[in-house]
């Protein structure tokens, strides 16, 4: 029996009423990552408000009916579907009082839509793919060692590359635009526009598309990534301006002929970020520009946190600094990359400062401008 003094499992109701919260939470988190995978959120987005019974959610995508009942009625109690008692005459036959479910208001933009700000689907499966891996995972803390990012795999790489993708097409530009000095530059006629940590490459892409009279590469050390990079400016018939290159930014040198040069959500994962860092002073021109697009977490470590820091530092301990310490001598930053890491990392490699750039309400993303 629960009291005051006690939670639904015992002690404190502080703590073990958190504890059980979060199990509750990851379990559902799970189900989220199942209904995106098979295809059932979209399959109810497509049914609109008519919905579907479990038979129907199972004959449209191909599933098993029992399965998809199970998930429905989950999803029903936890609130993330609605659910309606189906009339005698809308029933099937032997089926009197079964349901419909259906997305509520806001789940299709959160869960379905590709191109919406507020997708949060990619979010969820970029944290199973790091739970994929839980052995590796628990040996590299035990050793010190690591699980890099061709361990982790398409299912990370996929889920990476839809999280942001919506915001480079949609708001990258004008946020650009707004900063001037940093506008003016990358919209020299002819200017040269560098991407490192490039992906998927929908971010050298966004680039590309802001600026059509400048050429653009992307350069990241996973060849998977890179390939799809080709692929996506094929598609898209940008092959003429954009280019992608498998490189190690830490090693790659080039003529100080870049007028802009970026890392997108990327310095925190390099293993030697100051060897990127020291690599770029070499790539940019005198008068060009430098922008490091990282994790707007809290400038100083002071718990208890608030959900973004939370939620940063559970990317950090599955994926981004498991996946840094896979390469031997790795300063293992993780993704908590706070502004005063980054400016330490900025000026043992030759830049004079760092700043802030005046981008407001860009995802959970903070701008930076490196000096030279």
């Amino acid at each position: 029996m629960e009291t005051p003094e006690h939670g639904p499992l015992g002690g404190g109701p502080l703590f073990s009423d958190r504890v059980v919260a979060a199990a509750t939470g990851f379990a559902e988190l799970v189900s989220i990552a199942l209904g995106d995978k098979l295809g059932w959120y979209r399959a109810l987005a497509d049914a609109g408000s008519a919905g579907l019974t479990a038979d129907g959610l199972a004959g449209r995508t191909g599933s098993n009916p029992r399965y998809a009942r199970e998930w429905l009625e989950q999803q029903a109690v936890a609130g993330l579907l609605t659910a309606s008692r189906q009339t005698e005459d809308d029933a099937p036959a032997g089926q009197s009082g079964s349901f419909r479910f259906s997305l509520p208001p806001g789940a299709e933009a959160a869960l379905v839509d590709e191109e919406s700000l507020d997708n949060l689907a990619p979010m969820v499966r970029m944290l199973m793919a790091g739970l994929a891996n839980f052995p590796e995972l628990v040996q590299a803390y035990k050793s010190g060692g690591g699980v890099p990012w061709s361990v982790v795999g398409d299912e990370a790489r996929d889920s990476q590359a839809r999280a942001n993708k919506a915001w480079y097409e949609t708001r990258l530009a004008t946020a650009l635009a707004g900063v001037g000095d940093v506008h003016a530059t990358l919209a020299r006629p002819g200017a040269r526009i560098l991407d490192l940590g490039a992906g998927y490459g929908w971010s050298t892409l966004a680039l590309a598309k802001a600026y059509p009279g400048a050429v653009v590469v992307g350069i990241d050390i996973d060849e998977p990534s890179i390939l799809r990079a080709r692929e996506h400016a094929s598609e898209l018939g940008m092959s003429a301006q954009v280019s992608f290159q498998h490189a190690d930014a830490a090693g790659w040198q080039a003529p100080a002929s870049a007028d802009g040069v970026f890392i997108f959500e990327a310095l925190h994962d390099m293993p030697f970020p100051i060897r990127v860092l020291e690599s770029i002073r070499t790539m940019v021109r005198p008068d060009g520009v430098v922008v490091v697009m990282d994790e707007a977490v809290a400038d100083a470590f002071d718990p208890p946190g608030d959900e973004l820091e939370r939620l940063m530092y559970a990317y950090s301990l599955l994926i981004c600094l498991p996946d840094s310490l896979s390469t031997p001598g790795s300063v293992g930053t993780g993704t908590v990359m706070r502004q005063s890491t980054l400016e330490r990392y900025a000026l043992d490699a030759g830049f004079s400062r760092v700043a802030k750039l005046p981008i407001e309400d860009f995802s959970v993303f903070r701008f930076y401008r490196l000096y030279l």
